[in-house]
């Protein structure tokens, strides 16, 4: 099925550059600015989204949407969505875990809409063999949502199998990537609470270049990503003691991320001032 009229439930940073992919394959796409933020209505503008009126709107014009959310929302939005009585094709491409996936099926089951398990690794897609969307579930809704994004920024991937394969996968990969941000942080944080950051840091830029620990600046964009990370290292210990493993790994990134809710964001933080907050200091006493 081709779909021309595509809704995006909400376009945040990635979601807004998701939506200028579809757009970019030839569809209208649609969001909802009710109850969203200013900086969320000037994303849509900029990309030139179309507003409905309500959800009601939105699951009316659109055959397919896609619910790109902080993973602590995924679960209402497809109440909203089925609700509204929406019977096309939902991608739900947020991170959470294949249980969390299984809940939402649940809530659309029997609402004739057919789910598609999305998970996406990468940045908001802005240039070429960047950002993938992993994609699982029935044949002919994954095959549509392939479809539409197949030769965009965004590179669709279809998995073998049922909903929540995608959703392991993407978390599998987020468990690793992004807890090291929140292992070199505090690996920094001691470092700096007994003042031999700068020798740390020299040592990891000899023998691991490229990773958070040898690079502040990388570890300062963890920062304003933090308020997102933080519920989804949740849905990743979930994930990890649903398949028998210890969650603590994830629960302690979790807690690291949680630090700094404060900085959402803003992209002028600095990784001395993410130590300092680690350290319950003020910048000027963490270097």
């Amino acid at each position: 099925m081709v779909h021309t009229d595509v809704g995006i439930v909400h376009p945040g940073a990635m979601g807004a550059q998701v939506a200028a992919q579809a757009m970019a394959a030839g569809s209208r796409v649609w969001w909802l600015p009710q109850g969203r933020s200013a900086a969320t209505g000037r994303r849509a503008a900029e990309w030139g989204l179309r507003p409905a009126a309500e959800m009601a709107e939105l699951t009316t014009r659109c055959t397919l949407l896609l619910s790109v959310c902080p993973p602590a929302a995924a679960l209402d939005v497809a109440r909203q969505v089925a609700t509204a009585g929406f019977d096309g094709v939902y991608v739900d491409a947020n991170a959470v875990s294949p249980q969390r996936m299984a809940q939402i099926a649940e809530v659309l089951h029997g609402t004739g809409a057919s789910l598609v398990d999305g998970g996406i690794t990468g940045p908001p897609p802005r240039a070429a063999d960047t950002t993938r969307l992993y994609l699982s579930g029935e044949d002919t809704a994954v095959a549509g949502v392939r479809a539409l994004f197949a030769g965009t920024l965004l590179t669709p991937v279809a998995l073998a199998g049922p909903v929540g394969r995608a959703s392991a996968l993407k978390l599998s990969f987020a468990a690793y990537n992004k807890i090291s941000y929140a292992l070199a942080a505090e690996a920094c944080a001691l470092a700096e609470d007994h003042g031999v950051l700068d020798d740390l840091l020299d040592v990891a830029a000899h023998l691991l270049p490229d990773t958070p620990l040898a690079r502040p600046e990388q570890l300062a964009g963890a920062g304003p990503r933090a308020w997102r990370w933080e519920p989804e290292m949740r849905e990743i210990a979930d994930a990890w003691r649903e398949s028998g493993l210890p969650g603590s790994f994830a629960d302690a990134a979790a807690d690291t991320f949680g630090r700094w809710h404060a900085h959402k964001d803003d992209k002028t933080v600095t990784s001395g001032q993410l130590l300092a907050d680690l350290l319950g200091r003020e910048p000027d006493e963490a270097g």
